[in-house]
């Protein structure tokens, strides 16, 4: 049972391509379904982990993959279908790879990260899971108006922009605060 956490990661990845996949042959509500139980399994292995103490550090390095993977997946599948806006979609996977090069560099330069997800994070996380569960619900029903949408995105850029900057402040202030190992 202490590897439950994993696997739901693990599941959570799997149900990438299918997602994206029926995304793009137009089945709506198919990746729609999919993308919520990969959403609810997000918070489930965080609340077996948790809850238990079923914490690992190969959890800790597969749940924020799961998350990243599956997020960017399916906004740039999203945007490519017209469905989510290329600006949002860029500024979502800049943050991303902002967050993947700044954890590179500190773990070479300074050693392990130790750190959880940032409140900013979880909020940006909230709002793009909810951002993109909207375009999908929007893409099989035709509900929420563009409008809703339209708000909604500006929303999630807002805090993508502020978690992907209180990222770097969090890097910034750690490696100040610690001595370069360069080994």
């Amino acid at each position: 049972m202490r590897h439950l956490p994993n696997l739901i990661c693990l599941f959570r990845i799997a149900l990438v391509w299918p997602i994206v996949a029926a995304l793009w042959v137009g089945r709506d509500s198919l990746a729609l379904t999919l993308f919520v139980v990969a959403a609810v399994s997000d918070g489930l292995d965080g609340y077996l982990a948790k809850r238990f103490g079923w914490q690992s550090t190969l959890g800790k390095v597969l749940d924020p993959l799961a998350d990243k993977l599956l997020l960017m997946a399916v906004f740039i599948e999203s945007a490519w279908l017209g469905l989510a806006p290329w600006w949002l979609t860029a500024a979502a996977v800049a943050r991303d790879v902002l967050i993947g090069l700044g954890a590179i560099t500190f773990r070479m330069l300074f050693g392990p990260l130790r750190g959880r997800p940032t409140l900013p994070s979880k909020v940006n996380t909230f709002m793009q899971l909810g951002f993109l569960t909207g375009v999908m619900v929007r893409a099989a029903t035709g509900w929420p108006p563009a409008e809703w949408l339209a708000a909604a995105a500006i929303l999630t850029f807002c805090t993508t922009l502020v978690s992907g900057l209180d990222y770097v402040a969090t890097f910034t202030r750690r490696a100040w605060s610690q001595p370069a190992s360069l080994s």
